[in-house]
């Protein structure tokens, strides 16, 4: 007889149950799982956008804008070197992929071709007796731009998790895109307005004795409007020094409150940002600094004491909403460059319930035909093929629902395609187990040759699929994406059903019946 270690079948046992237990509140009417125990899983597969219905976005990173920041960057960091060793400079400034500038004596070039070496990681430096040059080299824009992509992309997920939408998809595609699709939202208002704004905050000091358009402005400083300014209330206009005090990214908290009744939002510093706000407000007191965001002046209190609690608030003309959205900004953290909406669509939920009605009955009659065909062809084997077909479905259902995976139209598909797929495996089996039986093995010996003779093949047929669906997941978009993880996680569950399932179902028939004919 055939031997199944008690332990292994328990477990194939187990394994199914498991998997009946998760697709359950799929398979059940809405208000049958609800009333399911609470101790039962209650995940239900999330349905991608072209099923649901919801809000498509195209987004587009400002790679040319990171660059010049860092180029910006590496100019006031020169400035201040060159200031601090007190050597004359002309024409300092960014341009294109590079920094340069003018030396007023060409005998400082030894000095500075040394200062030089401090910003030579990722750029390459170029002289021409008293002209400086720093160029940014190809494989330093590469890292760059892969590192705002990610960073981008994590950013976008945080503040689309902080407005509450449920199972949003987040891709990059190419090398500067960003596909966003949002499930559900047929008013992506709101969600564009905060993808829009880079929110990046800093809290610098204000040259209160500049007045713009009377004063030339310094060279280390800019001319920078304030926020109400946005609303037409008032055309305020603040000379504010490029250096910054604080950074927004120091950030641990921000939150919406009132104070005086106003709309504020409150904010905390990590430990390195409490000790360079306090020590700033403690050398600068009497002196006005600007809480900036995106380049708007949406504050500018007068220090009047040290701020030494790590901790502070924004006030502003403020809306309930404005107040909420902003601290929304502050806690997710701000974008390493600013995004362009490229496209935008909105997809009605009728196309996506026409779609899982036309995907419903394509599998339902596929797994008919495929049942049919089965009990036909090999009798009672047959019978045992379909029920560890039924198992696979139920096993398909589980494993998008507990890895809360996202099932797209072509992922329809791609269980369509398993259910075909399936029993190849049952075929090879039950083909090798015949010919034993016409070579004159008993029952029990051609059962067992049958399945350990299939076994290799079975094995590589689908392991080759298998790699093609990984392949299509790493290297495709979103449809393909779908695509893959169904027919992936199918053909798993197709090799544990045809195999493991069919195997002890038929074990157990032997034991119990004792044939001694196969009628295969």
């Amino acid at each position: 007889m055939i031997n199944i270690p008690r332990w292994q079948s328990i477990l194939i046992i187990a394994v199914v149950l498991l998997g009946l237990g998760f697709a359950a509140p799929n398979l059940l009417p809405k208000d049958d799982a609800e009333a399911l125990p609470d101790w039962l899983p209650n995940q239900q597969i999330n349905l991608g956008l072209d099923l649901r219905g919801g809000s498509y976005l195209l987004l587009e990173v400002q790679m040319d804008a990171v660059i010049q920041e860092q180029l910006e960057n590496l100019v006031d960091a020169i400035r201040l070197s060159l200031r601090a060793d007190k050597i004359g400079y002309t024409d300092l400034g960014a341009q294109g992929d590079r920094v340069s500038f003018t030396l007023r004596e060409s005998s400082d070039g030894d000095r500075v071709s040394a200062l030089l070496r401090n910003y030579s990681e990722g750029f390459q430096i170029g002289r021409d007796g008293a002209a400086f040059s720093l160029t940014l080299t190809e494989e330093a824009i590469r890292q760059r731009q892969a590192t705002v992509m990610d960073q981008s992309i994590e950013i976008v997920r945080r503040r689309i998790d902080e407005t509450g939408t449920r199972e949003p998809s987040i891709q990059r595609q190419g090398s500067d895109r960003i596909v966003v699709q949002l499930p559900g939202i047929d008013d992506p208002e709101r969600i564009k307005d905060i993808l829009g704004q880079t929110a990046k905050m800093t809290f610098r000091f204000v040259d209160s004795e500049i007045v713009p358009g009377r004063d030339a402005i310094p060279p280390g400083s800019e001319v920078l409007p304030g926020a109400s300014q946005r609303d037409g209330l008032d055309s305020q206009l603040y000379v504010v020094r490029k250096r910054v005090m604080v950074s927004g990214d120091t950030l641990t908290d921000a939150q919406p409150t009132f104070q005086e009744g106003q709309p504020v939002v409150s904010f905390t510093f990590d430990s390195v940002g409490a000790k360079r706000f306090a020590d700033a407000t403690r050398e600068n007191v009497g002196r006005i600094f600007a809480i900036i965001l995106d380049d708007k002046v949406i504050s500018a209190p007068v220090i009047r004491e040290p701020i030494l609690g790590g901790s502070g608030v924004i006030s502003g003309r403020f809306t309930v909403q404005e107040a909420q959205d902003m601290a929304l900004l502050l806690r997710a953290g701000a974008l390493p460059a600013p995004l362009t909406i490229l496209e935008e669509r909105t997809v009605g939920p009728g196309l996506g319930a026409d779609s899982i009605r036309a995907g419903e009955i394509a599998a339902v009659l596929g797994m008919i035909l495929v049942i049919i065909f089965m009990g036909a062809a090999y009798g009672l084997f047959g019978v045992f093929a379909n029920i560890a077909l039924l198992a696979n479905l139920v096993l398909i259902l589980a494993a998008l629902s507990g890895l809360q995976a996202t099932l797209t139209l072509p992922g329809i598909a791609g269980i369509v395609l398993t259910i075909g797929m399936a029993v190849d495996a049952n075929v090879l089996i039950f083909e090798r187990i015949r010919e034993e039986v016409r070579n004159g093995r008993g029952p029990v010996s051609a059962v067992e040759s049958g399945f350990r003779s299939a076994l290799t093949t079975i094995v590589d047929s689908n392991l080759t699929t298998l790699i093609a669906a990984v392949l299509l997941f790493n290297f495709g978009s979103g449809p393909i994406k779908g695509f893959a993880v169904t027919l992936a996680i199918g053909i798993v569950t197709s090799m544990f059903s045809a195999i493991m399932v069919t195997r002890l179902i038929i074990v157990a028939w032997l034991r119990r019946r004792r044939p001694q004919t196969l009628a295969i």
